[in-house]
């Protein structure tokens, strides 16, 4: 069987599972009838893939748009979820991370981004000179558009 065929196969399981617990409309399912699971199905599927197949391309993408997934669910039902700029970062470095452990490379950036979201979460009181972080930050939040369109056109003459 192709590669792409056992990954569209997870992905139209992970769906149909989705949509059959929606439509038998269980109450205790009531909280996961939402965008953010559709993003953990998507994301589980790039793992299940990866690591069925042994091919760890997809170990990246499939953690991050997990991640994304269980954060963006975890911040809209439970009160005590963190939302906070350095849970990014985290999740970009457990996906470095967990690459890491199967194809050892890329240990510098997980050490990077683990470090500085470990720093922002953790730190209580910032130093005065890491506002410039924060300043950077609000500066993306605001343009972020801008700094696609710009990483694309970098990218497209690039090639």
């Amino acid at each position: 069987m192709k590669k792409q065929n056992v990954f569209a196969g997870y992905l139209i399981i992970g769906l149909g599972i989705y949509f059959l617990l929606r439509q038998l409309n269980i109450p205790y399912f009531a909280s996961f009838y939402s965008w953010p699971t559709i993003l953990i199905i998507i994301g589980a599927a790039f793992l299940l893939h990866s690591f069925t197949s042994k091919d760890y391309s997809n170990v990246i993408p499939g953690t991050i748009i997990f991640g994304l997934g269980v954060h963006f669910h975890g911040k809209d039902h439970y009160p005590f979820w963190i939302d906070h700029w350095a849970i990014y970062p985290l999740i970009v470095g457990l996906a470095f991370l967990l690459k890491y452990t199967k194809t050892k490379s890329g240990l510098l950036p997980t050490i990077l981004l683990l470090g500085l979201a470990g720093f922002g979460l953790f730190s209580t009181s910032n130093p005065g000179w890491f506002s410039f972080l924060y300043t950077i930050i609000n500066w993306i939040e605001q343009f972020w558009p801008v700094v696609l369109i710009v990483l694309g056109i970098y990218l497209f003459k690039k090639r």
